[in-house]
């Protein structure tokens, strides 16, 4: 399958190595991806291909915009520390001291950098809490910590976009999605959004590729991480993320909807400091805490609301979504997929992409 967009002279074994994982996707029975890459002011890369609807009538065109599932939280956590940066929120004070009815008495940054000890809820919740903000919230301040806030972390896979988002609803008045749309993503021309409009659906693409395989993936792990991934279930059935319900709800830890360019076009903003003053973005980008992590099962660094690894920082998404900026190579990279797979796709692509530049392989 074709591979349509640009790329820099020199990099045309990328339009062919994402040509490759297009032609897979597509004899899967499944829907398409897109890949930006920005390297020294320019976009070197802007690619996208395949079919944007389960059924594979509806092309993926340039405008295509699909939920890159945990690449939301960067975005999520940048609304929140837009604010911090004007003094509206300190981010070494309590949470409760912003929410005072949350009984876990963890720090905003121990919320951002998923310390918090509040990663998972027990009191068992249906998938309508998704839709009921208000409702979720409740649930999560009546939890008690999983473990001592700052001693530990596991990824609030779920319950991410609400810790932060709640904040941001308490001391400014307005939705994490509508900071989000007006204070980071508007004025840096990023097309990312939680919660969408009707011409924004229009436009979305469906996530395929839930098959047994799948599951199996998402079902292996410790029983923490299971807890994590399904109360409130529904985050990996098709029908309720490719649902008009879902898709106009606010879920920032993972339902944002967004393009390649638009992933890659927030570390770009971030990089140049037009995002941040340079004190929050310094506190942003610092891994703050480095250790196993409950949810992963690995080791990791993270800051606040990225991950760090040798090669630089960024967060990856269910499905083999990316968003990175790589500190070797001095590129911002944005993957998103329709297809829910792994991160091969990704790593191979970039692989070929490092080769290029005459960077070691990942």
């Amino acid at each position: 399958m074709d591979a349509r967009g640009d790329v820099a002279p020199g990099l045309e074994p990328v339009r062919e190595a994402f040509a490759t994982e297009l032609a897979a996707d597509a004899a899967a029975g499944c829907t398409g991806s897109a890949l930006a890459v920005w390297r020294d002011g320019e976009w070197m890369v802007d690619l996208w291909g395949g079919w944007a609807d389960a059924t594979q009538t509806r092309e993926w065109e340039r405008d295509t915009i699909v939920m890159p599932y945990s690449v939301t939280k960067p975005f999520a956590a940048s609304a929140l520390l837009v604010l911090a940066d004007r003094g509206l929120v300190d981010l070494d004070a309590r949470m409760s001291s912003y929410w005072p009815e949350l009984v876990a008495p963890a720090t905003v940054r121990q919320a951002l950098d998923h310390t918090s000890g509040l990663s998972a809820i027990e009191e068992p919740a249906d998938v309508e809490a998704f839709y009921d903000w208000d409702r979720l919230c409740r649930l999560i301040a009546r939890q008690q910590p999983l473990w001592e806030p700052g001693t530990a972390s596991g990824e609030a896979a779920l319950l991410y976009g609400h810790l932060v988002g709640e904040v941001v609803r308490r001391v400014d008045g307005r939705s994490l999605g509508t900071v989000l749309r007006e204070d980071v993503c508007g004025p840096h021309g990023l097309d990312f959004h939680v919660g969408l409009t009707d011409e924004q659906i229009a436009r979305t693409a469906d996530l395929t590729g839930y098959d047994d395989e799948f599951h199996r993936r998402r079902e292996s792990g410790s029983a923490f991480r299971r807890l994590a991934i399904s109360n409130p279930p529904g985050v990996d059935d098709p029908d309720v993320v490719n649902g008009e319900r879902w898709r106009r709800a606010e879920v920032p830890a993972v339902n944002g909807h967004g393009t390649a360019r638009a992933v890659a076009g927030l570390y770009v903003a971030l990089e140049e400091g037009r995002l941040l003053s340079e004190a929050m973005r310094d506190q942003m980008l610092t891994a703050g805490f480095e250790g196993v992590d409950l949810f992963t099962g690995g080791r990791e660094r993270w800051g606040l609301g990225i991950g760090w690894e040798d090669d630089g920082y960024g967060m990856g998404g269910l499905g083999g979504n990316l968003g990175w900026w790589s500190t070797q190579g001095r590129y911002a990279l944005g993957f998103v997929t329709g297809r829910v797979a792994d991160h091969d796709r990704c790593e191979r692509v970039e692989n070929v992409l490092r080769g290029c530049l005459g960077l070691a392989p990942l």
